[in-house]
C-alpha cells in the first residue's frame, strides 16, 4: 500500500494506472475505521483494479458547536486496517492541501434534498459533503466509487451530484454493517460509555419495529413510524431527533409504504447523535447492494 498526502502526488500515481487502462475503485471516509468501512473497501476491490481510500475530517461538514475537534482519530491504525484489506493507495491529504485558501467560496449544494432528515438539523452540513466529495472525485477521477447506506440521504445527494453534474462515475451504495445486538457500526460509538451503548440498541430495535409492522401489512407511513417510536421511547438515555419514512431515492414520504422505502431515525444517546435507516422488506426477502438506483429490496 502507497501513502500519499498531496494531490499532485496521487494524480501521478493514478495516471500510471489509467495508462495500463486499469479500472479505479474510490471509498471516501474520515477515518477511525471500522468494519463497515472495511466492507466498502471490499465492494470497491471486487469492482476495480485499482482501490483508493482516502482519510479526511472535513471541517466544512461540521456546524458550530458539533465535534469537529474531537471526532475520533488514529491514522496508524487506519493505515494497518486499510493495508491488511487490500488498498492500494491511501490518501491522507491535510485541511490545507484541501483547502489552500481557507475555506472555499465555491460550494456544491442540493437545497431541495437537505430540507428534511439530518440535513433539516444541520444546516449546510451536506454542502459541506457534497463540495469535499466533488474535490476528491475531481482529484481521483474513480470508475466507480463506494458508500454506504447508514449514510443514506448522503447517499441520495452524491448520487443526484453526479446525475446533474455529469460525473462519469458509478455509485455503489452498500448494505449498513451492524454489531451482533444490531448496533450500525460507527465511528462515533466510541463516544458511547458501557450504559450508552446498550441504550444505542434503541435504534435498530425501533426499525425492527417498524418493519415487523410493515411485515404484517402496515402500509400508512405515519403508523410505521409510530411503531418505530413506541420501541425508542422504551430505553433510557435516548432522545429521538426525527423518525420518518421516506422513498430513498427522492426522500419524500409516500402515500403508502411499499418494499424498499426507508424507515429512518436520528436520535441522541446522551450527548451522542446516531443515525440508522432500514429499507423495508416483504417476508423472506433481503438487501442487496446497489449500483443503479439506490438501495433496495432483493
Amino acid at each position: 500500500m502507497i501513502v500519499v498526502d498531496t494531490i499532485t502526488e496521487l494524480r501521478r500515481r493514478l495516471a500510471s494506472a489509467r495508462r495500463d487502462d486499469r479500472r479505479i475503485g474510490f471509498v471516501p471516509t474520515m477515518g477511525y475505521l471500522h468494519e463497515g468501512h472495511l466492507a466498502l473497501i471490499d465492494e470497491a476491490r471486487a469492482r476495480a483494479d485499482v482501490a483508493v481510500l482516502s482519510i479526511f475530517v472535513n471541517p466544512l461538514q461540521f456546524g458550530p458547536g458539533e465535534d469537529l475537534d474531537r471526532y475520533p482519530r488514529d491514522l496508524e491504525r487506519d493505515s494497518a486496517l486499510a493495508h491488511g484489506r487490500g488498498v492500494d493507495l491511501l490518501f491522507t491529504p491535510s485541511a490545507e492541501e484541501l483547502y489552500p485558501g481557507g475555506p472555499p467560496q465555491t460550494r456544491v449544494t442540493a437545497p431541495e434534498l437537505t430540507n428534511r432528515l439530518c440535513g433539516a438539523f444541520r444546516p449546510g452540513h451536506f454542502d459541506g459533503v457534497l463540495t469535499v466529495v466533488a474535490k476528491l472525485f475531481n482529484i481521483v477521477q474513480p470508475d466507480v466509487a463506494v458508500f454506504g447506506q447508514k449514510d443514506l440521504q448522503q447517499a441520495v445527494l452524491i448520487r443526484r451530484m453526479v446525475a446533474d453534474l455529469d460525473f462519469a462515475i458509478d455509485i455503489v451504495v452498500a448494505p449498513i454493517v451492524r454489531e451482533p445486538d444490531g448496533i450500525a457500526m460507527s465511528s462515533r460509538n466510541s463516544y458511547l460509555d458501557a450504559t450508552q451503548r446498550a441504550s444505542a440498541r434503541a435504534l435498530s430495535r425501533a426499525l425492527g419495529a417498524a418493519q415487523d409492522a410493515f411485515a404484517t401489512g402496515e402500509r400508512a407511513p405515519p403508523a410505521l413510524v409510530a411503531a418505530a417510536r413506541a420501541v425508542l421511547t422504551t430505553f433510557d438515555g435516548v432522545s429521538e431527533q426525527y423518525i420518518e419514512l421516506v422513498e430513498p431515492r427522492t426522500l419524500a414520504t409516500p402515500e403508502r409504504a411499499r418494499p424498499g422505502d426507508a424507515i429512518a431515525i436520528a436520535a441522541f444517546v446522551g450527548a451522542t447523535r446516531l443515525i440508522d435507516n432500514r429499507l423495508l422488506t416483504e417476508p423472506g426477502t433481503a438487501q442487496a447492494v446497489d449500483s443503479t438506483g439506490g438501495p433496495g429490496p432483493k
